[in-house]
């Protein structure tokens, strides 16, 4: 198991287990034969699926389930009632208060009949197996562009027992990798010298600017004691929004001169101020974090290896702020700023460091990281037309990372099939309502989108005068 692989595994804890969870509804219901051919050859393909977390003594490595049977990890489930999106909301808050079995490889889905008119699939994930976005990715994998493709049954891979040499001939390998990767590097800085004569002093000052952006890191205020930053108590209660339009979202960024992710940021920021103006609580005079994930793995080539390839970026969400337009602005200069720095670069060196180091000194650290955010904000983007499972037509797709220490709030924004989703996942001992926040996320876009197009066509009059 890789080091950070090995820090996700180690931030387990009964407040904050550490899954990656998504509900997919599907239009109409489908048979639990044709799902699990479909897990059968385009899931378990991946070796990790059917492998399980061994731990003796210091070491943590993976092994293959010898009892491995799919039927341990796809369950079937009806919802009480007339099984209503709340009724689907509880299970799932129930179900992600509830840790996985570790004596098993760790994953887990429960298909939910009758939902809708048709069903809904909830599927957990530990967060050791690999990042949100590559899982997201996997998950996306199962579907088809249109209903009627075919699936054939395929039988498992199978690996080559482990020889007894195999560890001696990993590490010499590993030892010929290095010095061929150091040879590189020395060929690659001589080449670039040649090119740029300033080059080694370009090399020096982004070095120098990792460290500051890591002083920053660690310097950085703890979060203001609010109704969002409690003791947990573990129990989970998740709601989502109806989607939003994405043609309508990119005409609001376009308005503004903005991106995308500027405007959903805004939002957020927004619903997050209509929040402590409604529970009339103070609001932060400068601002809360966010703990955003930022991938390190190219997205324009096929995943061939699970694992962790992700940093972390702390942005500031200026919730102080009144006017939405202003508002906007500030949560754009604060992502511009953090586009030019290493932020992501430094939190992922720092998850490797602390999975290689004694367990206490990984949990002090990350408690300590945890101090300086309120909330896990995850920003996928899926696909842009229909797609299908099993036959069946995806209609809305949700997706959660965990959060880690003491952190009790995960929001989560998702593009698919010209929409936007919006879901979010709150401790149960923090003062905030998840239905309610929802609401003032629509709220909110629906204000911006109005202020936006009322000043791209004032700005636009005044250019053409």
């Amino acid at each position: 198991m890789s080091a950070v692989d090995r820090a996700w595994l180690r931030m387990e804890s009964v407040e904050n287990p550490m899954m990656i969870s998504g509900v997919l509804i599907l239009d109409q219901p489908i048979t639990l034969k044709r799902l699990k051919r479909v897990f059968n050859e385009r899931f378990l393909c991946f070796r990790r699926f059917r492998q399980r977390v061994v731990q003796q003594g210091d070491k943590v490595f993976w092994q293959d389930d010898p009892l491995f049977d799919i039927d341990n990890h796809i369950h079937t489930i009806a919802l009480p009632g007339k099984g209503t999106q709340q009724d689907l909301q509880q299970l799932v808050s129930d179900l992600n208060s509830t840790p996985l079995d570790f004596n098993r490889p760790l994953w887990q889905m429960h298909y939910i009949d009758r939902y809708d008119g048709g069903c809904a699939l909830l599927i957990r994930i530990h967060h050791c197996i690999a990042d949100g976005i590559s899982l997201v990715r996997v998950l996306l994998s199962l579907t088809d562009p249109t209903p009627d493709a075919k699936v054939h049954h395929i039988v498992p891979i199978k690996e080559a027992a482990r020889s007894p040499t195999l560890g001696l001939q990993q590490f010499a390998r590993r030892v010929i990798d290095s010095g061929q990767t150091a040879l590189e590097q020395g060929r690659l800085f001589m080449q670039s010298v040649a090119r740029e004569p300033d080059y080694p002093i370009k090399l020096a000052s982004a070095a120098g600017n990792i460290a500051l952006d890591l002083v920053k890191l660690g310097l950085a205020p703890f979060e203001p004691r609010t109704g969002l930053k409690r003791t947990l108590s573990g129990r989970k209660r998740v709601a989502w929004a109806t989607p939003l339009s994405l043609a309508e979202v990119k005409l609001c960024a376009r308005s503004l001169n903005g991106t995308v992710n500027d405007v959903l940021l805004s939002v957020v920021t927004a619903a997050v101020h209509r929040h402590f103006l409604a529970t009339g609580e103070a609001i932060p005079p400068c601002g809360i974090r966010v703990a955003v994930p930022f991938n390190l793995r190219p997205l324009n080539k096929p995943i061939e290896t699970l694992g962790n390839q992700f940093g972390l970026v702390l942005v500031t969400l200026p919730v102080e702020v009144t006017d939405p337009i202003m508002r906007f602005r500030q949560v754009q200069e604060n992502m511009n700023r953090l586009k030019r720095s290493y932020q992501a670069q430094v939190t992922y060196s720092l998850l490797d460091l602390f999975g290689r180091g004694p367990d206490m000194l990984e949990r002090r650290a990350m408690k300590l990281l945890s101090h300086k955010a309120s909330a896990v904000l995850t920003n996928v983007p899926g696909p842009k037309e229909p797609v299908y499972l099993a036959g069946a037509r995806l209609k809305q797709p949700m997706f959660w990372v965990p959060q880690s220490g003491d952190i009790g709030i995960g929001m989560s924004v998702l593009s698919y099939a010209g929409t936007v989703q919006f879901g979010i996942t709150l401790d149960k001992s923090i003062q905030a309502d998840p239905a309610a926040l929802t609401g003032y996320f629509r709220e909110s876009f629906a204000e911006l989108l109005e202020r936006a197009t009322r000043h791209g066509s004032v700005t636009g009059k005044q250019d053409a005068g």
